[in-house]
């Protein structure tokens, strides 16, 4: 299993210089030195970190595709691996077989995924007569948190708390469905649903409005008699 580690300031805006990042980054980690707060920016000390672990399986392959019962072996594993969305899963084959692309590719489709046309080094040679599925999974965590190693009772240039953030940032590294997101954002297909836009405008433009004939109800400010 390979880890790296990736760390995501989502505050920081394209177009600064190296120079004023790094600042910001030594500035961050000296808060909370000796009990005092002393972050003066908006920025949280504690951001996602992305962390990356890459499994793989060789299964017996040839030009032909995969050997008998290796599409059964492929799907356990996937199964037991638990494939969701968010994985990637890459194909290393020496023979570069297009049915064994097909029959991978196939197996992958089954989990709502697609089979990659990157491929993932791995470590250690893909033996002849077998090819080299890689499933790269990512997860998301913010450490250190809650932090409240910053005593707040002295805080006398009212800097930012040393916990400031820690839910925000705990709640989306949770929730995101794809945690590589958070490093480099989603990448727009530019493919969109036509049908399911029209009815979403239809139905908004040709619901009539809940006051059209006098369907309004009239009050008075009249008592009874």
């Amino acid at each position: 299993m390979t880890l790296s580690k990736f760390r995501h300031a989502p505050g920081l805006r394209t177009g600064w210089s190296l120079r004023t990042a790094i600042a910001l980054t030594v500035g961050l980690s000296l808060a909370g030195c000796g009990g005092i707060p002393t972050n003066s920016s908006l920025y949280s000390i504690h951001q996602p970190v992305v962390d990356h672990a890459s499994f793989s399986l060789d299964v017996t392959a040839s030009s032909n595709g995969l050997a008998s019962g290796e599409t059964k072996r492929l799907a356990d594993w996937f199964n037991a691996m638990d494939l969701r969305y968010g994985d990637r899963i890459s194909l290393e084959d020496p023979l570069a077989s297009e049915e064994t692309r097909a029959q991978v590719s196939a197996a992958v489709a089954r989990f709502g995924l697609l089979l990659s046309h990157e491929t993932t080094m791995t470590a250690g040679y893909v033996n002849a007569g077998t090819a080299r599925v890689v499933i790269v999974r990512a997860s998301a965590t913010v450490p250190h948190c809650p932090d409240w190693s910053a005593n707040s009772q002295a805080n006398p240039r009212n800097a930012t708390s040393s916990n400031y953030g820690c839910a925000v940032n705990s709640n989306l590294a949770a929730m995101i469905a794809n945690p590589d997101d958070l490093i480099k954002g989603a990448k727009s297909t530019g493919a969109t649903s036509v049908e399911n836009t029209n009815r979403a405008i239809n139905a908004f433009i040709g619901t009539p409005v809940s006051g059209k004939g006098g369907a309004l109800k009239t009050d008075t400010t009249k008592s009874g008699s």
